[in-house]
C-alpha cells in the first residue's frame, strides 16, 4: 500500500505548525538514494513534532502491517541537552476519503489512535555507525476505507525514519484438489480463518465442494472437500487439472525397455513422491533501481510443494519502451551471487544499459518440477517485474594534464571520459597540497593552508587554478558529473608551481577566468543599450518641439524594449561563486536584521520572519533563509546559488531578493515577506471561499511571472502551488528557484537537467521520460497549477502512485474538470497538456487568454462537464 523506498519525487508529507521534521535524500545501509525524515530537537524542552503520511487506500484489507527502519543517536554524552529520550510514537486515523488539511485531524493524541511507542534496539553516538533498526507493527480490524500514519516526537529524540512500508496480506490465487481458489484477503485478526469455495478446473466436476481457508499470514490451510475428474481424464500429479486419461495397453509388460522405464521410476521417486508437488510462484517480488543495477527481492512461495529443495532462477529479457516486444538479453550483465540455482531471496543485477526497459522472470522450482514438466503440465511458479533503468555515471576524466604554470596559478586541460553516459552537466576539480606541503607550524595552529581540498566547478575540458602558494607541489585530480552523479576521479597528476621571481604572461594574472561566450553576450548588449540611448538622445535633440507626451512613450517603449530583452545569467558559469553573488545580490550587514520567529524549514536550513531595518528606510518585515551549520561546500554553493539567480529578477510577480548575508555567520538569504505563506495551504484553508475571477486574477499572476522569466531564457523545472506565495494583497509570486536552470539563446531549446529527483505529477512527460526541460514544460506544470488553483489545492492525480501517473499521462489520460470549473478554463489546461510540446502555447498566449477571460466574465459562465 506504502513504499517509500519507489519515491521518485519528494513525499511532501504534511507535518504540524512549527514542527521540525526535515525531509532530505539520504543513503540507506546499501547506500541506495532514499528520501528520509528527521528530526532532532534535544536542545529545546516541550518538543511536540508531528508528522503524517499521504491518504493510503487499504484496498478492503482489515489489517494492516507497518514497516520502520530508523536509526536513533544515543543520548549518552550528548552536550546542552534539554530533553533527549530514545523514542518516538507511532499512530494512526481511519476514515472514508482522504479528507485530512493542515488542522485536521487535530495534531493531538486524542484525535489519532496510538500503535505503539517505538524504541531503539541499536543507537549510534560520535564516531560509530548509524545502526539500522526495523520494527514491525499490526493495526487492526480497519472498518474504514483507508488510514493515515502519523508519526510524534514529543520527548526529544534524535531520530530519522528511513523507509516506511505499508502492507496487508493476502492468499494468492491457487490451484488445489482440482479446484481453483481467487485471491481472498486475510481477515481482521491475527488467528482468523477466512472461507473460500473453490470452482472446478475444467473436465473436472464437483465431488466434495472444495473449500480452502485463508489465515492471518496470508497462507492457505485447512482444505475440505475436492473435485473429481470426468470420465475420460485422469488427474495430474498436482492434482490442479485434469488430463486426458490413458489406456493400458498392457497389463504385464517384461520387456527390457518396460524393466528400464521401471527402474528409472524406482531410482528417482521417492516413496511419499505422489503426495508432493512443483512449488507455486514466488510472491511479493519487487525491485529496487539504482542507476543501471536493479536489486530484486522476492518472498518465497506460498506452495512449496512440501519438499525441503527449493531454489530459484533469473531470466532476463529487453523490452521496447512500455515493456513491449521483450527478447531474451543478449549483452552481458553481472547476476550477484549467481543466475540460477539460487537459494537466498535476493539478486544484484548489475552493468546493465541506461534508460533501457528490462523484465525479469524468477522461477522457482523443486525436484518434482522437471517430472511434471515431461509430463506435459505447464506449472504456473514463476513471476515477473518490469524494471527501468536509470543513467549511468561517467568513467574517468582521461589525460588530466598541465598546459602552462606560474608561481601562483596552473592551467589544466583534460580530454572527456570514454564512457559518458549521457551529458556532462560539469567538472570536478579537486587541488590538494603534497602532505609534504602541510608543515607541522600548520598542525600546532590547528590550520590548515588555505589551499587544502579546494575543489572548483566548470563547464568546460580546461581550468585556470588561482590563488596557490609559490614553489608548492600540488595533487591535482578531475571528474565528470552527470545527472547520474559523479564519476570516478581520474589518476592524480602532480604539479608544482614556480618561483616568485618567474614572469607570469598577463592574460593568465587572473585566477578566475570568464566565459568568452558570457563576454562577447554582454559586449554585444552593452552595445545595445549604448546604441539605443545614443539613438534617443539624438531623437530628443532634433525632435525637441514634440510633445512632452510623446517623449514619454517613446522612453516607455524604450524602458520596455530594453526590460523584455534583459537576459538571464547562470552563476555555475561562473568559477568564483562569491562573483557571482557580489555582482546579482546586495550585501546586508547582519545587524540590520532582526529574526523574530521560525516559520518552517527549508532546503538549505530554517525559514524565519524577521525585521529588516536599514539606513535611512522604513522597518519591513522579511523572510530570511539560513544556511544550517555543518553544511558542505555543495550546499554552501547551492545556497548562494539561488540567491544569484534571485537576484536577477524584477518583476511584481516573482518574489523579491531583499540581499544576503556572506560576511557572518550564518549565511543568510533575505526575501521580501509573503503574509499568506504557500498557494496550495492558503486555497486549501478558504475552500470554495473566492469567485471564479478571483480565481482567474491569481492565474493571472502566476503567467505574467513566468511569462517574464521565459522571456529571459530560463526554466523554473519545479512550477507548483506549492511554489507559488501569495501576500496580504492577493497577490501571487513565482519562487523556489532551487531547481531551476537556464536555458540556451534559443527559447524552445532543451538542456539536461540536474541529477535528482522531478516532481512527476507537476512534470511534461518528455521531462519524465528523457529528463530534458524547456520553456514548454513549465506551460504543462502551469497547467497543473490551474487544475490546484481551481480545485481549491487538491492533490493532482489523488491517490495514483507516481508510476501509474507516468503510465496513465502517458496513455493519453488528462485530469478532469474540477468541480464547478468553467468550460474555458478546462480547455487552456488541456492545451498546456498537449502531448507535443511545440502545440503548447506560450505564456505570453496564456496571458492573453486570461486577460481576455477578465475583461469579458460572461465566458466563464459555462461549467465544464
Amino acid at each position: 500500500l506504502l513504499d517509500t523506498r519507489t519515491a521518485l519525487s519528494d513525499l511532501g508529507w504534511p507535518k504540524s505548525q512549527a514542527s521540525k521534521w526535515n525531509e532530505v535524500t539520504g543513503d540507506d545501509e546499501n547506500q541506495n538514494e532514499r528520501r528520509m525524515h528527521y528530526v532532532c530537537q534535544i536542545t529545546q524542552a516541550n518538543q511536540n513534532n508531528w508528522l503524517r503520511t499521504e491518504y493510503i487506500k487499504v484496498d478492503g484489507a482489515r489489517r494492516i502491517y507497518i514497516e520502520v527502519r530508523f536509526t536513533i543517536r544515543s543520548c549518552e554524552d550528548v552536550p546542552n541537552v534539554a530533553t533527549c529520550k530514545e523514542t518516538f510514537n507511532l499512530y494512526y486515523y481511519e476514515t472514508d476519503r482522504d479528507e485530512a488539511t493542515t488542522t485536521f485531524p487535530p495534531w493531538r493524541e486524542g484525535a489519532y489512535i496510538k500503535v505503539d511507542t517505538i524504541a531503539a534496539d541499536q543507537r549510534f553516538g560520535p564516531g560509530s555507525d548509524k545502526e539500522v533498526n526495523f520494527e514491525k507493527r499490526n493495526i487492526g480490524p480497519i472498518s474504514k476505507n483507508g488510514i493515515y500514519l502519523a508519526f510524534r516526537d514529543d520527548t526529544g529524540a534524535c531520530v530519522a525514519i528511513m523507509h516506511v512500508k505499508v502492507y496487508y496480506k493476502y492468499c494468492g490465487e491457487t490451484l488445489m484438489n482440482l479446484a481453483s481458489f481467487s485471491r481472498t484477503v486475510s481477515g481482521p485478526q491475527i488467528t482468523s480463518l477466512v472461507e473460500a469455495r473453490g470452482s472446478c478446473v475444467r473436465n473436472a466436476g464437483d465431488g466434495r465442494y472444495p473449500s480452502l481457508h485463508c489465515d492471518g499470514e496470508g497462507n492457505w490451510t485447512v482444505p475440505t472437500g475436492t473435485c473429481v475428474c470426468t470420465a475420460g481424464y485422469e488427474p495430474n500429479f498436482s492434482r490442479t487439472q485434469c488430463k486426458v486419461g490413458r489406456r493400458i495397453q498392457r497389463v504385464f509388460d517384461w520387456s527390457p525397455q518396460a524393466l528400464k522405464e521401471f527402474r528409472w521410476v524406482l531410482a528417482n521417486f521417492t516413496v511419499d513422491y505422489f503426495n508432493l508437488e512443483p512449488p507455486t510462484k514466488v510472491v511479493n517480488l519487487y525491485s529496487v533501481v539504482n542507476q543501471t543495477s536493479v536489486n530484486l527481492n522476492w518472498e518465497r512461495p506460498l506452495n512449496e510443494g512440501g519438499r525441503d529443495d527449493l531454489t530459484y532462477s533469473v531470466q532476463c529479457y529487453r523490452c521496447q519502451s512500455g515493456f513491449v516486444a521483450c527478447v531474451a538479453c543478449s549483452e552481458p550483465a553481472d547476476y550477484q551471487p549467481r543466475m540460477s540455482g539460487l537459494t537466498t531471496t535476493q539478486v544484484f543485477v548489475h552493468n546493465l544499459r541506461s534508460y533501457a526497459f528490462y523484465r525479469f522472470k524468477i522461477t522457482a522450482t523443486n525436484a518434482v518440477t522437471n517430472v511434471a514438466v515431461a509430463s506435459g503440465e505447464q506449472p504456473h511458479n514463476y513471476a515477473i517485474v518490469n524494471v527501468e533503468t536509470n543513467q549511468a555515471a561517467p568513467s574517468a576524466v582521461l589525460n588530466v594534464r598541465s598546459s602552462e604554470a606560474g608561481s601562483t596559478y596552473v592551467m589544466l586541460r583534460w580530454d572527456a571520459p570514454s564512457s559518458i553516459n549521457g551529458n556532462i552537466l560539469d567538472y570536478e576539480v579537486t587541488v590538494n597540497p603534497s602532505r609534504s606541503q602541510i608543515t607541522l607550524q600548520h598542525l600546532a595552529n590547528g590550520k590548515l593552508p588555505a589551499s587544502v581540498s579546494r575543489t572548483n566547478r566548470t563547464t568546460n575540458q580546461y581550468l585556470n587554478v588561482g590563488g596557490l602558494e609559490p614553489t608548492k607541489e600540488y595533487s591535482i585530480k578531475v571528474r565528470a558529473r552527470t545527472m547520474a552523479g559523479f564519476g570516478p576521479y581520474s589518476q592524480p597528476i602532480k604539479i608544482r608551481t614556480l618561483d616568485g621571481t618567474t614572469s607570469t604572461p598577463t592574460h593568465q594574472t587572473n585566477s578566475h577566468t570568464s566565459d568568452p561566450d558570457i563576454l562577447h553576450l554582454t559586449i554585444a548588449i552593452g552595445a545595445g543599450v549604448i546604441l539605443v540611448i545614443a539613438t534617443v538622445v539624438i531623437a530628443v535633440i532634433i525632435m525637441r518641439y514634440i510633445a512632452y507626451l510623446h517623449l514619454l512613450l517613446i522612453l516607455e517603449f524604450i524602458l520596455s524594449f530594453q526590460s523584455n530583452h534583459k537576459t538571464y545569467i547562470d552563476p555555475t558559469t561562473y568559477e568564483d561563486p562569491q562573483r557571482a553573488v557580489s555582482e546579482f545580490t546586495k550585501e546586508i550587514d547582519a545587524s540590520f536584521i532582526k529574526i523574530e520567529q521560525v516559520i518552517g524549514a527549508g532546503e538549505f536550513g530554517e525559514v524565519c520572519r524577521g525585521r529588516l531595518q536599514m539606513t535611512n528606510k522604513n522597518e519591513t518585515d522579511v523572510a530570511i533563509k539560513t544556511l544550517k551549520s555543518g553544511y558542505s561546500t555543495q550546499q554552501k554553493l547551492d545556497f548562494l546559488g539561488e540567491a544569484s539567480i534571485m537576484g536577477q529578477f524584477d518583476h511584481p510577480n516573482v518574489i523579491r531578493l531583499e540581499g544576503v548575508v556572506t560576511k557572518s555567520r550564518p549565511l543568510m538569504i533575505i526575501t521580501e515577506f509573503m503574509e499568506n505563506g504557500s498557494l496550495d495551504v492558503f486555497l486549501r484553508n478558504h475552500d470554495n471561499g473566492f469567485t471564479v475571477i478571483q480565481l482567474v486574477g491569481i492565474l493571472r499572476n502566476i503567467a505574467a511571472g513566468m511569462k517574464y522569466l521565459s522571456d529571459m531564457g530560463y526554466v523554473h523545472r519545479d512550477l507548483a502551488a506549492r511554489n507559488i506565495l501569495v501576500n496580504a494583497q492577493l497577490i501571487c509570486k513565482v519562487s523556489d528557484f532551487g531547481m531551476s536552470r537556464v536555458l540556451e539563446e534559443d527559447s524552445d531549446a532543451a538542456y539536461t537537467a540536474r541529477g535528482g529527483k522531478i516532481p512527476i505529477r507537476w512534470t511534461a512527460p518528455e521531462a519524465f521520460t528523457y529528463r530534458k526541460f524547456t520553456s514548454a514544460s513549465d506551460v504543462w506544470s502551469y497547467g497543473i497549477v490551474m487544475w490546484e488553483v481551481m480545485s481549491y489545492g487538491e492533490r493532482p492525480y489523488w491517490g495514483m502512485s507516481n508510476r501509474d501517473v507516468m503510465n496513465a499521462v502517458e496513455t493519453g489520460y488528462r485530469l478532469p474538470a474540477p468541480m464547478d470549473c468553467p468550460q474555458v478554463q478546462h480547455r487552456l489546461m488541456l492545451e498546456c497538456w498537449k502531448k507535443d510540446r511545440n502545440q503548447r502555447p506560450k505564456f505570453g498566449q496564456i496571458v492573453s487568454s486570461l486577460d481576455k477571460m477578465l475583461r469579458d466574465p460572461s465566458q466563464l459562465k459555462a461549467k465544464a462537464n
